[in-house]
């Protein structure tokens, strides 16, 4: 099973398609007498697009969400009016509900294209082209000469850019919710409900019992699989020691 987000907010139909296209940077040159020569340069930006369905009434099973399209339109134009790069994340679950692996990407919203035809009904498709994000910052220079010295001190400082480090985010409790329902919309994956559990044992004392009205703290996704994988290896940590435990006593018990 897949499961697209612009940030939290999941497409309400998964795509068929995706096309990730990974560009190099490598300039071919033609030297005298000797050919042509490839040189290597760092990759380029990594280029996303698909075609994302938006129902135009609530009568599809299979989506996730029901937004009326002009909602999921207006996020997409104030990514645009607002140069505001977001994080693209696609969250993949095996039939059995084994987490495989996620893509997470800041990227950009490069174009898109609305799309309505009449073999679809009153749905509306978009196309969506995106881009590889990456945060920049401007150098700040310092010269500094000291006392009787003819020799300069030339120093650089880069600031440290935070903006691209996903955040986590709040969620307040509905009536009906459970911690697996909350990783699920989040993660695309239940089964990281103890990260979101573990980042709220100030307010939760049993990770089964929440109640609404309470605004608990989402994770970011890279922070809930390594929650994730420490705590497998803790519970088989665990049950090795319980293994060795037992196999120790009936070895001294005479079994």
């Amino acid at each position: 099973m897949y499961s697209f987000f612009f940030d939290d907010m999941q497409l309400p139909v998964t795509p068929s398609k995706l096309s990730v296209k990974i560009k190099g940077n490598n300039k071919t040159l033609t030297l005298v007498n000797e050919g042509d020569i490839n040189f290597l340069r760092s990759p380029g930006l990594t280029e996303i697009s698909f075609e994302m369905l938006l129902p135009m009434l609530e009568q599809y099973s299979f989506a996730s969400e029901y937004h009326q399209p002009d909602y999921y339109l207006g996020i997409l134009e104030s990514y645009v009016t607002e140069k505001k790069p977001f994080r693209f994340i696609v969250s993949r679950v095996s039939p059995s509900g084994d987490k495989l692996y996620d893509t997470n990407i800041k990227v950009s919203l490069e174009d898109y294209t609305v799309s309505e035809d009449a073999t679809d009904g009153f749905d509306v498709t978009v196309s969506i082209n995106l881009k590889q994000y990456i945060d920049y910052a401007t150098k700040k220079v310092t010269v500094t000469k000291p006392d009787n010295s003819s020799k300069s001190t030339l120093k650089t400082e880069t600031p440290r850019e935070t903006s691209g480090k996903p955040t986590a985010k709040t969620y307040t409790v509905k009536s009906g919710d459970c911690l697996w329902t909350i990783a699920k919309k989040y993660y695309g994956n239940g089964a990281l409900y103890m990260a979101i559990y573990n980042a709220n044992k100030d307010k939760l004392s049993n990770p089964n019992l929440i109640h609404p009205g309470q605004v608990l703290t989402i994770p970011d996704i890279e922070s809930a699989n390594l929650s994730a994988a420490k705590s497998s290896a803790t519970r088989k940590s665990t049950t090795h020691t319980s293994k060795s435990g037992v196999k120790h006593g009936g070895a001294s018990g005479g079994f």
